[in-house]
């Protein structure tokens, strides 16, 4: 059986929230937006190491603590200046460590909100496709085109559109292909630079919860899901606990 990593790209700065630190760092609860990353994958049995990449001069990492997390999480220097750079540059270095038929896993350091049962559906569905597969959601809203004054141009039918999420699941080898191909303007997600083969990846049923975080709003956002996820695990520990003796 093939084996499956994690690769969460976070050399970016994150420049459209406004924050003064990177976007990655951001806090929720008094833990940066990774942390909630990394818990997602590395609690998962199916991961065996998440690879973080980092910019080469990031110095906020090392001084994150990350003991909860043991030897399962791996930071690797070498970010690039593009997202796809980055993950490129990321599966180099992890060539001797992941085999060409493993999975790899490729979340947004910036969606601290990756659910169990969308991670279980991504894992489960797409086994053995060749194109990999990705999480994703129908678009619901009616899509406008706008002009350069701003204004609307056209109305879009969004019949089969989806909007893409991650994580992003492929073969070490189709990705490492796929992105050396890839022109990295164009390819702003793996599924982009895999489809430029040729190849049609699966689309999986994601969540409206697994959000990313790219405005100050989606912050607070956030922090409600990941709030009221906490609530509800604490209601099912004590309904789960066996009754106090007398």
């Amino acid at each position: 059986m093939s084996k499956a990593y994690a690769l969460i790209p976070a050399a970016g700065t994150g420049s459209r929230v406004g924050a003064a630190v990177p976007k990655q760092y951001l806090e929720i609860a008094g833990r940066p937006l990774l942390y909630y990353a990394l818990r997602s994958l590395a609690g998962h049995p199916r991961i065996e190491q998440v690879l973080v990449v980092l910019a080469q001069g990031d110095r906020r990492f090392a001084g994150c603590d990350w003991r909860e997390f043991g030897g399962k999480i791996e930071p690797l220097y070498c970010g690039g200046e593009t997202r796809a750079a980055t993950v490129f540059n990321g599966l180099l270095a992890a060539r001797d460590t992941i085999a060409a038929d493993d999975w790899v896993l490729v979340h947004d350091a910036a969606r601290p909100c990756l659910g169990r049962e969308e991670l279980d559906r991504l894992l489960g569905e797409v086994g053995d496709e060749d194109a990999g597969g990705l999480l994703a959601i129908p678009v619901s809203d009616t899509l406008k085109r706008a002009n350069r004054e701003t204004r609307v141009a056209a109305t879009e039918p969004r019949d089969s559109l989806w909007l893409a999420q991650t994580p992003q699941m492929f073969r070490y080898r189709l990705l490492i292909e796929a992105l050396r191909a890839a022109d990295p303007a164009v390819a702003t997600d793996e599924a982009r630079a895999v489809e430029g083969l040729g190849l049609k990846p699966l689309l999986v049923m994601g969540s409206t919860c697994n959000i990313k975080v790219t405005f100050p709003e989606d912050l607070q956002l956030a922090e409600l899901i990941l709030g009221s996820r906490e609530v509800a695990a604490k209601k099912t520990m004590r309904k789960s606990s066996p009754p106090a003796r007398e």
